[in-house]
């Protein structure tokens, strides 16, 4: 086992699988000479050459364009957004092109792309350096949407995605780059984490906590000021967001019969009305409380740090909002 940070498990995921298949390439603006912003792509230049790890211009719609076409022909592209809130710029080419293209060639041309890049706020990064809309991608169909939360999963579910026949999002929380660490599997090992698979990161009885990205850390710890109370939350990680596990929730819901889901995207819409409308239909008989919800407010992301923390879920609000689930 090796222990890294959440932004080197991602690196070395992408060093083993440009090492492991030839038809992998990397393509982004700055991730050669320079590395990356974050320096994910750091040494790339040098060991893979300028054809595999390509500068691109500042245009998010031409990087993931090269990507789809290159996986057209057989390729496999991975697409870096220097901030992931710059995606909206290659919006088109997610979802009117990569995520139709199988469907539109009948089934014969697979587009298998990822673009990942850091996403979140807790980092002062102000508005277009902060936001969560996995949402945006959840609704399209023919694309997948990954969200890890721990640099294990960062790991296997890069390697994952990057072997998938689908267009993947992969979004990476800058907050958890260097300040989450822990063991990943040796390289010859081969370790992957399938998609579509959720984990209970702590059992609990009393209120089932749906969750990914940095929100697992923060429900994680909410769980550890209410187990004082005697109040047990069992945490679910999704990891992928689309698709969604929804049959390990079920499961905890039918034990505990509260459900608190927590995203750090603005509420409207987001990913946890999709759950709590899931379960609200094929749960209901096992509900004792209604299904409630910790996000963002819907509003755009402040750059002073009290407006950041009033707009943002924090852990005091899961914990408030957790506790008024389990005295139901």
């Amino acid at each position: 086992m090796r222990e890294v940070t959440f932004l080197e498990a991602i690196r070395l995921a992408l060093w083993e699988e440009m090492e492991r298949d030839p038809n992998v390439f990397v393509i982004g603006e700055d991730i050669g000479r320079m590395g990356g912003a974050f320096g994910v792509t750091s040494g790339f230049l040098e060991r893979f050459g300028a054809d595999r790890v390509i500068d691109a211009p500042i245009s998010e719609t031409a990087i993931i364009g090269v990507a789809v076409g290159a996986a057209a022909a057989g390729k496999r592209g991975v697409a870096e957004m220097q901030f992931i809130d710059f995606i909206s710029y290659g919006f088109d080419q997610v979802v009117n092109v990569a995520g139709t293209f199988l469907y539109r060639s009948g089934g014969k041309v697979p587009i298998p792309i990822v673009v990942r890049g850091p996403s979140g706020g807790y980092v002062g990064g102000s508005l277009y350096h902060s936001q969560q809309f996995e949402a945006w991608f959840v609704h399209t169909p023919g694309v997948k949407v990954v969200q890890p939360a721990f640099p294990d999963d960062a790991y296997g579910l890069m390697k994952a995605s990057i072997r998938d026949n689908n267009p993947v999002v992969f979004f990476e929380h800058k907050y958890l780059y260097r300040r989450i660490r822990g063991p990943i599997p040796n390289a010859e090992e081969d370790f992957i984490v399938r998609l579509g698979e959720a984990q209970v990161r702590r059992a609990g009885d009393d209120v089932t906590v749906v969750t990914y990205g940095a929100m697992v850390h923060f429900s994680l710890e909410a769980a550890q000021i209410l187990e004082k109370e005697g109040i047990s939350l069992e945490v679910i990680d999704l990891r992928t967001v689309k698709p969604m596990d929804m049959e390990n929730i079920y499961q905890s819901v039918r034990k505990t019969s509260k459900v608190l889901v927590v995203n750090e995207a603005p509420r409207t819409c987001s990913v946890s009305a999709e759950i709590s409308a899931r379960i609200t239909e094929n749960c209901f008989e096992w509900l004792d409380a209604p299904v409630m919800r910790v996000t963002a407010r819907d509003s755009f992301v402040p750059f002073a740090e009290p407006l950041e923390k009033l707009v943002l879920p924090s852990v005091d609000e899961i914990v408030h909002t957790a506790r008024q689930l389990a005295h139901y």
